[in-house]
């Protein structure tokens, strides 16, 4: 199994004032992060608002990307879905299209118990020989998986080789690392956590700042690798401004895809419900991207 570390920025789907997807538009998006040189990619995310793509939208979007991409870096690509066979399908779609690993959540709407989220992503895991990059987001689900599912899943199914963590909780991550660390390889989900969360014994980072300030976050974590903790206290501290905007707003698709427009790239509109920034937090956003450059 492939052994994903660094930081991958979760991308946008970028689209046209009629909310149609700007293919042209990835594939420059996908360019500039090859030059960038980051770790690899995740697509089709909550960044990438999956819950509002169809099925053939999520297909061309893996194949836009995988062959613009050609190797150069891998592609974990998001698979989740509220129903576990509509997931399998997903995931096997995805296999079969070339991906190199898939993210998944467990079930959103149906509020599943811990026994429940354990079978999902056990069978999820089982339909596919790809590696398989669980998800604990209790701010998206309203599930906060419990340490003790996550410990088993990652020690007892062998193709559940990752975690990302967005519960906020830096003793979670700490613990389920020391318990699993022969098995699962932890990511930091949490953008204003990265410090805590590499000290911690996280080997990446599934990074929605990672769009606006690849060189950053890169470095980030490399600094963080080396135990160059007073330069990355630096680089952290030049980043939690748009850090925490990304986490406390609510808005993280529509920063990142106005952020992609101010330097140059393709972001557009988001499909309803969501709308557009407003005027001041265009103007905290144009701020703060002015400092990162």
């Amino acid at each position: 199994m492939e052994k994903f570390k660094g930081v991958y920025p979760v991308i946008v789907t970028p689209m046209k004032e009629n909310f149609e997807i700007n293919y042209e538009g990835l594939k420059e998006n996908v360019n500039y992060f090859i030059t960038q040189n980051v770790s690899g990619l995740v697509i089709n995310g909550s960044t990438g608002e999956f819950v509002s793509l169809t099925e053939a939208e999520k297909e061309e979007i893996i194949k836009t990307v995988l062959s613009t991409v050609n190797g150069a870096f891998p592609i974990i690509v998001g698979t989740s879905s509220e129903c576990t066979n509509d997931a399998i399908r997903l995931t096997q779609s995805a296999e079969n299209l070339g991906a190199d690993g898939v993210l998944v959540i467990n079930s959103y709407y149906a509020h599943p118990t811990d026994e429940e989220i354990y079978h999902q992503f056990k069978d999820i895991a089982e339909s596919t020989s790809l590696p398989v990059m669980i998800y604990n987001n209790p701010f998206t689900t309203g599930i906060d998986i419990g340490q003790n599912t996550l410990i088993d899943l990652g020690n007892n199914v062998k193709n559940i080789t990752h975690l990302k963590e967005s519960s906020g909780s830096i003793q979670k991550l700490r613990d389920v690392h020391y318990a699993t660390s022969d098995n699962l390889t932890l990511f930091c989900g949490s953008d204003d956590l990265a410090f805590e969360s590499f000290v911690m014994g996280a080997q990446g980072w599934v990074s929605v700042a990672g769009n606006l300030a690849p060189n950053l976050t890169k470095e980030l974590y490399e600094k963080i690798q080396s135990k160059d903790f007073n330069s990355a206290h630096e680089i952290y501290k030049k980043l939690l401004p748009l850090l925490q905007f990304i986490e406390d707003s609510g808005k993280y698709v529509q920063i990142v895809k106005a952020g992609m427009e101010f330097k140059g790239l393709n972001g557009g509109p988001s499909r309803p419900p969501r709308r557009s920034l407003n005027t001041e937090e265009t103007n905290r956003l144009e701020k703060i991207i002015s400092t990162l450059n």
